[in-house]
């Protein structure tokens, strides 16, 4: 938690990671088919607004920017996260290596 602190404190906001990750896990146990199915998503193109993906960038940014024990410890509970998410919603699909698999598809 001290690591992620120090981290907040000199390159983002102080609670973004909090924010970003109760969106990520809303996300993970909520109605998924609002988010996901392009017919009801509803979004208004604001960074951090509707866009899913912009909470799961934050945590992958936090992720590279912690020292590797603290960014483990983040990445096991983002990496649960994930794998609900992609467990539920069989429609995402990868477009390529390199490419993550939550920024066209959410």
């Amino acid at each position: 938690m001290a690591d992620l602190r120090r981290l907040e404190r000199s390159r983002f906001l102080p609670d973004e990671t909090a924010e970003a990750f109760w969106h990520w896990k809303a996300l993970a146990h909520g109605p998924l088919r609002l988010i996901a199915d392009p017919v009801t998503a509803n979004r208004c193109g604001v960074p951090g607004c509707c866009d899913v993906a912009y909470f799961r960038d934050h945590l992958e940014a936090v992720l590279h920017a912690l020292p590797a024990k603290s960014a483990r410890e983040l990445r096991a509970l983002v990496s649960a996260l994930d794998d609900k998410i992609l467990t539920r919603a069989k429609a995402i699909q990868v477009d390529g290596p390199g490419v993550p698999w939550w920024r066209d598809q959410l």
